[in-house]
């Protein structure tokens, strides 16, 4: 099929505008949390890989870390292991633990870095026990004796079993493999002082790594165009400054919450932003980065 004229002009207006942003992140790391629709449906799995090989290959540096809720909760069916979760996270004893292990460092983490190598890219897959790269510890979560009358005990403790969160992060692995033009590929399991494996939550990972590597973005994938406002419409500039505002509002709720506390700490800890954006659409990831308008929603702290 012959190329039109009006077809050409399309692909070199993209170039045109993509070629500064090409230039201004060559040699910065941009750390992309993979989770959501786009790690389900093969189309997306296949434009976020392209999207992944080709930041690499024109000289910006992803880290990607990646989640995987959906398919742990498959497999503990499969096994016929009821899951159970508390204030949306999964209670995680023992036995569930080896699944998780199963499951995010060997069956998702593999398959990604399958993906992709696939599309031209270097992959390497490890877990935050590879190279003592996550340190974590046990979560303690209390229950409010308030808002949950089934709590006998002010501050009642409950227990979520092998449930973590990050206590520290040596990245001297992910140095290694970025420097030697690999794309590290990380699932989110780290180790505690008591030697135990704790399942930690993906975008906390990927926000405190994105912190230590001092990296330029922070890219969240959600199965939402990014952060709304009261009308439902699409916040696509956001200055950390005013979260606490939306949040008071109910703006700012739920699922969401989280993310936004996460990216919002990744930028005041050094990130230069932090963007949450729609896993959904097709090549989403170079939308939000080499494009003048993007798609999603930007957090930054004004300078």
């Amino acid at each position: 099929m012959a190329l039109t004229s009006e077809r050409a002009h399309d692909i070199a207006r993209v170039l045109i505008e993509a070629l500064p942003y090409i230039r201004r992140f060559t040699g910065k790391t941009v750390v992309v949390k993979y989770g959501g629709n786009a790690m389900v449906e093969p189309r997306l799995k296949d434009s976020f890989a392209r999207d992944i090989a080709l930041m690499k290959l024109v000289g910006i540096n992803p880290v990607v870390v990646h989640g995987g809720g959906p398919q742990i909760g498959e497999l503990l069916g499969r096994l016929g292991k009821a899951s159970e979760f508390v204030h949306g996270m999964r209670v995680t004893d023992s036995e569930t633990m080896d699944v998780v292990e199963m499951v995010l460092g060997g069956l998702v983490n593999k398959e990604i870095v399958n993906l992709l190598n696939r599309h031209g890219g270097s992959a390497v897959g490890l877990t935050g026990k590879d190279g003592d790269l996550i340190r974590a510890r046990k979560l303690k979560l209390t229950r409010d004796p308030e808002g949950d009358p089934a709590a006998s005990l002010p501050s009642e403790l409950i227990d979520l079993g092998h449930v973590g969160e990050v206590e520290s992060i040596d990245a001297a692995v992910v140095d290694m493999l970025v420097s030697g033009n690999f794309i590290p590929v990380i699932a989110p399991i780290g180790v505690g002082a008591d030697g135990f494996s704790y399942n930690i939550n993906a975008d906390l990972v990927a926000g405190k790594i994105a912190e230590v590597l001092r990296a330029e973005k922070l890219m969240l994938l959600t199965n939402t165009p990014g952060l709304l406002d009261a009308e439902g419409e699409l916040i696509r500039d956001l200055d950390v400054a005013g979260i606490d505002a939306l949040v008071r509002d109910g703006v700012i709720a739920g699922g969401m919450l989280p993310k936004i506390r996460c990216a919002v700490e990744a930028v005041q800890m050094g990130v230069h932003a932090a963007h949450i954006v729609d896993g959904r659409v097709e090549h989403a990831v170079l939308l939000e980065l080499l494009t003048d308008e993007g798609m999603g929603t930007l957090l930054r702290r004004r300078r």
